[in-house]
């Protein structure tokens, strides 16, 4: 795992500053500690941080191919880059080193930018193509998934690229201003999502895209895979599940240094780490599997007891922590990880297993993927539940709940009466932005009422649902469920959940595989008819039903918790300072000041439960501080 940066002048013949790829590169220290590459030449600057994984000993990038004209740089893994070595050399192609990435080079040559869709692994990476001189040109590719982030921005003097934001605005070719329409998809979400990053001129490489860029001519974005369109197709019998979970876990094994994996004591997790022990077991050569985990000492978010039993089942070293509230983390430390803004509050223990876990190994597994592939987040079974329920009251019943829905108390101290308050109003509301809803922290209309009268009108005519509805919308034919699944699959999936863990882990110079996030294990099984994914009121029912071969009851049958944090805890304790000092900075040209006071105060008479609002408002803060964002918006 690794950090690339870099840049193509739009005159090749104008002279480029190593020194400025440099700086670039070095802000993405934490993802690459152990070792730097760069390469300068026909106008054209990579830039890369090593992080060594595989090829520890001659891995080292740029790597170039025979004739030293085509340059790349890669952050991630190829798991099938044995299979294509071998096929490569079959038809002439030299290797110069044992690195997964070198594979990436020949099949450019072959295939040029479609060679990205050769490749199974997460991976971000830039080809520098210098064979005609005259005009050079930029390649930039990103996996399918967006397990690994890449930015990039098109300016006066050419185009900029990067692992993370900080990397593109240490080129000094960019302003360091907010968009005023991520400020207002930040509030409704807690975070920024689609093609726009945070930042004015700057852009997210969408997944499963590559970029052609050449002197005098418009970047070219080329989509290379999609989920299918056509909705959910037969069962999967579980033996088949399992075949592939073993798979996919075998697959992601492969590294050249010590190798774990994350255990929260759910369902996704243990089953990767259950099928790890079993390929150990079968003679992978491997020494003790190593697990870490992370609890708290609130009962109702701690899932330890659980993980510490999977591991004394499995044999496993297991390294366990319980968490206290760290101000400092989430004030200074996790503001300069995350270059935009994110408010989940789980970024907090998600770094510090990460950190705990390099203590230990430098490649952990993880399970992510699971509740996106199999439908197992609690919103899936409500979405299917109000479908359902939207059917038998016709429309007349579905507009009498929602006037109920808009009369019913905002009970946000008693979870079951604000899902029903929840689930009254989505009966109302057409299915693509019902279950929209359950994705946001906020009203849209609520949100544009915290802001200052002037950017409250300069955004109202943006809605952060627009961009989901064409997603959810995209799928012919099928049922909403796997709508509800594709939309997450581009849009939560890549900009909230990957982000996070991208961000979380690479700060702790860890890298994190999720074998749920293999391609392949994806098309197979996301397209699953509704019925094996959602029954009984539980989500995962065709994959919870395969694990019962392997997997205890008290894992399958449990609760699902989920990696939340006691925040409302946090709020009100030790954090209570910072929120009230970062209500009082935030600029008075965004926000209604009396608007954010009479919020604190609701939370602090236990009026409502805005914990989640305050802390998105405290993550903006000391975000915009500690980047430097001005007081100034584009728009």
């Amino acid at each position: 795992m690794c950090g690339i940066a870099g840049l193509a002048l739009a005159d090749p013949r104008a002279p480029l500053d190593t020194e400025l790829v440099r700086r670039m590169a070095r802000t993405l220290v934490h993802r690459g500690p152990d070792d730097e590459g760069l390469f300068v030449e026909g106008g054209v600057g990579l830039g890369f941080r090593r992080l060594s994984i595989i090829d520890v000993a001659g891995g080292h990038q740029p790597l170039f191919d025979e004739d030293g004209r085509i340059a790349l740089v890669c952050n991630g893994e190829i798991y099938n880059f044995a299979e294509l070595r071998a096929g490569l050399e079959a038809r002439g192609h030299r290797f110069r080193t044992r690195s997964d990435v070198e594979t990436i080079l020949h099949l450019y040559q072959e295939h040029g930018e479609r060679c990205a869709e050769h490749l199974v692994g997460m991976f971000a990476f830039a080809i520098a193509d210098l064979r005609d001189p005259a005009r050079p040109k930029l390649v930039l590719g990103r996996d399918r998934l967006g397990i690994k982030p890449l930015y990039w921005a098109q300016t006066a003097a050419g185009l900029v690229f990067g692992s993370e934001c900080k990397a593109l605005l240490a080129s000094g070719l960019l302003p360091r201003r907010l968009r005023g329409r991520s400020l207002l998809d930040y509030l409704v979400q807690g975070y920024v999502s689609g093609p726009e990053a945070a930042w004015d001129g700057m852009a997210r490489l969408p997944q499963a895209s590559t970029l052609t860029w050449s002197p005098g001519e418009a970047p070219r974005i080329a989509r290379y895979w999609d989920l299918p369109l056509d909705g959910p197709r037969e069962p999967a019998p579980a033996s088949e599940i399992l075949e592939w979970v073993d798979r996919v876990v075998r697959d992601h094994l492969v590294a050249d240094v010590p190798l774990g994996a994350f255990l929260s004591g759910g369902i996704d997790s243990t089953a990767v780490v259950d099928a790890m022990a079993r390929q150990w077991a079968g003679g992978a050569g491997r020494e003790q599997l190593v697990l870490c985990s992370v609890g708290f000492q609130e009962q109702q978010f701690d899932e330890l007891e659980r993980a510490r039993a999977t591991a004394q089942r499995l044999g496993a070293v297991h390294h366990a922590r319980v968490l206290e509230p760290d101000p400092r983390l989430a004030l200074e430390e996790l503001p300069w990880l995350y270059d935009e803004p994110l408010a989940d509050p789980s970024t907090v223990p998600t770094h510090l297993v990460s950190r705990m876990a390099r203590e230990h190994v430098t490649v952990a597994l993880s399970g992510d993927g699971g509740d996106e592939v199999f439908a197992g987040y609690r919103r899936y079974v409500f979405d299917v539940a109000e479908h359902r329920a939207r059917a038998v009251l016709g429309r007349r019943g579905t507009r009498l709940a929602a006037c109920v829905g808009r009369h019913y108390p905002q009970l946000d101290w008693a979870p079951r009466a604000l899902r029903a308050k929840s689930t009254l109003l989505n009966l109302g509301r057409d299915p693509a932005r019902a279950y929209f809803a359950s994705l946001t922290q906020l009203d849209r209309e609520e949100a544009l009422g915290l802001l200052a009268p002037e950017l409250c009108a300069a955004l109202a005519a943006h809605d952060p649902f627009d961009a989901f509805r064409a997603l959810y919308e995209r799928p012919r034919g099928t049922d909403p469920l796997y709508r509800a699944q594709y939309a997450d699959c581009f849009h939560f999936l890549p900009d909230q959940i990957l982000a996070k863990g991208d961000r979380a882990s690479m700060g702790a110079s860890l890298e994190v595989r999720p074998p749920f996030l293999d391609h392949r294990f994806v098309e197979r099984f996301a397209h699953l008819p509704a019925r094996e994914k959602v029954r009984g009121g539980r989500g995962k029912h065709a994959f919870r039903e395969a694990l019962r071969a392997r997997l205890p009851a008290e894992i399958l049958d449990g609760p699902k918790m989920g990696f939340d944090v006691p925040l409302r805890t946090w709020i009100r304790g030790p954090l209570a300072p910072a929120v009230a000092e970062a209500l009082e900075t935030l600029p008075a040209r965004w926000f209604d000041r009396g608007r954010l006071a009479a919020v604190r105060a609701e939370h602090q008479r236990g009026v409502r439960d805005r914990s989640n609002l305050l802390w998105s408002l405290l993550v903006l803060e000391h975000w915009r501080r500690r980047h430097g964002a001005g007081e100034e918006l584009a728009f």
